[in-house]
């Protein structure tokens, strides 16, 4: 007899009047109005597994502790270790890769070598198959070239029958039983015969059992394979660098002994999980029963189900080693990232300005002494997102820059539509203080009105503190302007004022306010553009030459001589190229320091005649020169 039903997945046995029937599976979306159904007896819930995974309930810190001790781990004694490897149809090629891709793994914390530690290979599956003798290769590489040769032989999954085979066989190439034995089977725990016995007997013969799960393991069987206690015996191969710090943690008790210093083992709770699917009613449908009586029907409801997925939760406890790692001490300072490098050293990746140690130390230093105010632009132009830029660039720039003997005394300003000083130069002596007044600091909006901010700067920002009661500072003094917004009100004739009062201006801004910039400090050599806020902080040692330059000329600013500039201004030469020439002496004269103690410039233009612009001793600086 031959029945047909809809939306069961499984090929089953009915019984109708002792007799088995054979059922044949359809598959259809949606279920059917009724089903057909002949027999007394109904289908029975089943439940099969779907897949399987282990996971330790650590912090994230943790899990890359035990993840990195894993590359650490090394075991130097005299031990025989046997791979029992599952080749068969269940494990399929797939994860039968991964199983040796997790011995090999393995290898990796074994000092493979003849007179410490064998390796050999028997994979099994419907019958075992000697792969490798312990005795076959006698070094780390030539046993993990070979466990990556083996080929998958699929078969059944007749695991009792492997373990058989190491008892008739013991470890083939193996030493006297005076040499530890570890068997590791790798599997997913599914085997079609009796293995229970046969690992027993195993371990009373005083092997150790270690069962890795692949795939989508069966965790209760691989826990009747593994030696006692079973925490530190059962492993996931599905992740190697865990299931290698596994193993070492249980070898490390015993058989190696010799524990890497900082490390140490220590247990956690972990869960292994499995997805199971079963079925669960979904309704019932009409369907029709057969009876004892001729040629008579019934009808009847019908049960139909639908699979569903769970998570199945297996509570334990893992037993890893975790090692104690340089960084934990935060040994980089200043915003530095330490990168740990092995078990006591380390590098630290620092910010732009620092690493001028190991600890990302100040490499940058303003050696040079001078009075610096910062002028920042607090409007509503620049919003507070790049007012809080600012001051953060500028908390970077001084801790980058000051050290606890800094000649350098700072100051730092705010204005949008007006100008305020919260720190006056050389208010704090100490980084410390000063960088809790820039904290302090708050966004205020408004317009921007840079010129009015120069020329209140120029009149009020630098009051000099008397040394004695008749001396006064003379140190150089610098204005750094902060800016991102375009001026609201003229800028030229304000920052010439600031110049011709020996300020030496330098502007820090985004290319959108190049030119102006540029207008303001009357060379655009004294500003610093950035192409994106990040780029900002890249630009600290651009800022921390262009600022030490005050008193540090280099090149011809440093030569003493008079230098004569003869000007062709005849009608031969034309307006144009006249203008030309006339740049050519503005931006050369910006390479001199314009003294009457260093460089003299004069000027003469001719046509038909000669003409003085200027004699060598008119004009005692650069502003006053442009």
């Amino acid at each position: 007899m031959i029945i047909s039903i809809l939306r069961v997945h499984r090929c089953l046995q009915l019984q109708l009047l002792d007799v088995s029937v054979p059922l044949i599976v359809i598959s259809r979306a949606k279920p059917p109005p009724f089903l057909v159904l002949m027999g007394d007896y109904l289908i029975c819930p089943t439940v099969w597994l779907a897949s399987g995974m282990q996971e330790i309930h650590a912090d994230q810190e943790t899990i890359g502790k035990i993840s990195a001790a894993g590359q650490l781990m090394w075991c130097s004694a005299s031990i025989d270790i046997l791979f029992l490897l599952d080749g068969s149809y269940s494990i399929g090629r797939g994860s039968f890769e991964r199983s040796k891709h997790f011995a090999s793994k393995l290898c990796d914390v074994l000092d493979i070598h003849p007179g410490r530690v064998r390796v050999g290979m028997v994979q099994f599956g419907s019958a075992p198959h000697l792969e490798f003798s312990l005795d076959s290769y006698v070094t780390k590489r030539e046993v993990k070239d070979r466990i990556k040769r083996t080929v998958f032989r699929g078969g059944s999954t007749e695991t009792g029958r492997a373990l058989k085979y190491v008892l008739r066989k013991g470890f083939p190439g193996g030493r006297n039983l005076t040499v530890p034995k570890i068997l590791i089977i790798i599997s997913d725990g599914k085997s079609q015969g009796n293995t229970a016995m046969p690992a027993m007997q195993l371990k009373d013969r005083g092997t150790t059992v270690f069962a890795a799960g692949i795939k989508f393991p069966r965790w209760e069987e691989l826990h009747a394979l593994a030696s006692e206690p079973t925490e530190q015996h059962v492993l996931f191969a599905g992740d190697a660098s865990d299931a290698a710090n596994g193993l070492y943690s249980a070898l490390s008790s015993s058989i190696c002994s010799v524990t890497t210093p900082g490390c140490k083992v220590e247990s956690f709770p972990c869960e292994r999980r499995t997805l199971e699917t079963e079925r669960e009613l979904a309704g019932s449908y009409v369907c029709w029963k057969g009876s004892k009586q001729q040629n008579v029907l019934h009808a009847s409801l019908c049960p139909f189900y639908r699979l569903k997925r769970v998570s199945m939760k297996h509570p334990s406890r893992c037993f890893r080693t975790i090692c104690t790692d340089p960084c934990d001490s935060q040994p980089c300072q200043n915003g530095g990232t330490c990168v740990p490098e092995g078990l006591d050293k380390y590098h630290c990746l620092c910010p732009v300005g620092y690493g001028g140690g190991i600890h990302c130390a100040p490499k940058l230093s303003l050696e040079c002494g001078v009075d610096l105010l910062f002028l920042m632009d607090s409007s509503a132009g620049v919003t507070l997102e790049g007012f809080l830029r600012y001051k953060a660039f500028l908390k970077r720039f001084l801790q980058a820059v000051m050290g606890r003997d800094s000649p350098v005394n700072v100051g730092v300003a705010q204005y949008d539509t007006n100008v305020r000083i919260p720190i006056e130069v050389g208010q704090h002596k100490d980084v410390f203080g000063l960088m809790k007044s820039i904290d302090a600091l708050n966004f205020s909006g408004g317009g921007t009105l840079t010129g009015r901010a120069l020329r209140y700067i120029a009149q009020h920002g630098f009051r000099s503190t008397p040394v004695f009661a008749d001396v006064l500072d003379d140190l150089p003094r610098v204005v750094v302007l902060l800016t991102d917004s375009k001026s609201q009100d003229p800028v030229a004739e304000a920052a010439k004022y600031a110049r011709d009062r020996d300020l030496l201006l330098i502007g820090v801004g985004s290319s959108f306010v190049r030119a102006e910039l540029a207008e303001v400090t009357g060379n655009p050599k004294q500003t610093i553009i950035y192409s994106d806020p990040q780029d900002l902080f890249n630009r600290i040692p651009e800022l921390q030459r262009r600022i030490c330059t005050v008193n540090s000329p280099e090149g011809c600013q440093v030569q003493s001589f008079d230098l004569l500039f003869a000007v062709d201004a005849s009608a031969g030469v034309g307006l144009a190229n006249f203008l030309l020439l006339r740049d050519f002496v503005r931006s050369s004269s910006w390479h001199f320091t314009i003294k009457q103690d260093v460089t003299q410039i004069a000027l003469v233009a001719y046509g038909g005649r000669a003409h003085t612009v200027f004699t060598l001793d008119t004009h005692t600086n650069n502003s006053a020169l442009l």
